[in-house]
């Protein structure tokens, strides 16, 4: 791959920091690399950019490792379905976690931050749309979910996370994650992709999960 093209993708993403920083300078940007290689990562990693996110445990650690001995202050986000048996190696390789979905998940991973004695932060997924095909806590049992993982397991929850369906206007879906949020005391949003980052900021996201729009 060319030089060039490398430079492009710091460029898109340069852009979209950019644009982003004129609506709201407090948005953390994760750049989805689950289907990019190191080479085509580095300039955004060159530039000082710390917050990646992947979507599968293998991968991640194939792909990062290295890496993360290169550049050690790198925040890993787990963006993919957690499996249960996966918690220790998610807690033990990544910085955030987007999808928390359910009180197995949450036990394990409370399991595997005692057993290595490592705290990482939390978003609940919660399935705004009701989607039987899609994970996430349902509407319903939200409030109850939140409580139980935070003052029963007392992980350290810091927001939610929604993926609107996609046919739906991901406003609405947007809305609903912030009242959630806000109702619970939660400070913190993931929401927002590189379709609809800009609509997901004006509903308060703090943390926008932007990949295609970048490695285009």
């Amino acid at each position: 791959m060319s030089q060039g093209h490398l430079n492009t993708y710091l460029q898109n993403f340069l852009s979209i920091k950019n644009e982003i920083l004129t609506n709201n300078n407090k948005i953390t940007i994760v750049v989805v690399t689950k289907s990019v290689e190191f080479d085509e990562i580095k300039d955004i990693l060159e530039y000082g950019h710390l917050d990646f996110g992947e979507n599968r445990v293998q991968n991640s650690v194939t792909k990062w490792e290295k890496i993360k001995n290169i550049y050690p202050n790198i925040k890993l986000h787990f963006i993919g379905k957690a499996q249960s048996n996966k918690a220790e190696e998610i807690v033990s390789f990544f910085s955030y976690v987007h999808s928390l979905d359910n009180k197995n998940l949450a036990q394990q991973f409370l399991k595997a931050e005692k057993k290595l004695n490592k705290n990482i932060k939390y978003f609940i997924q919660i399935n705004t749309g009701s989607e039987l095909q899609k994970s996430g806590i349902s509407l319903a049992e939200s409030s109850e979910f939140i409580r139980y993982c935070v003052n029963e397991l007392k992980l350290n929850i810091i927001g939610l996370m929604c993926l609107p369906p996609i046919k739906d206007n991901p406003v609405t879906h947007f809305s609903l994650l912030r009242d959630i949020a806000k109702k619970n005391n939660l400070q913190h949003l993931s929401m927002g992709m590189s379709n609809d980052y800009l609509e997901a900021i004006s509903n308060n996201s703090t943390f926008v999960r932007i990949g295609s729009k970048i490695f285009n």
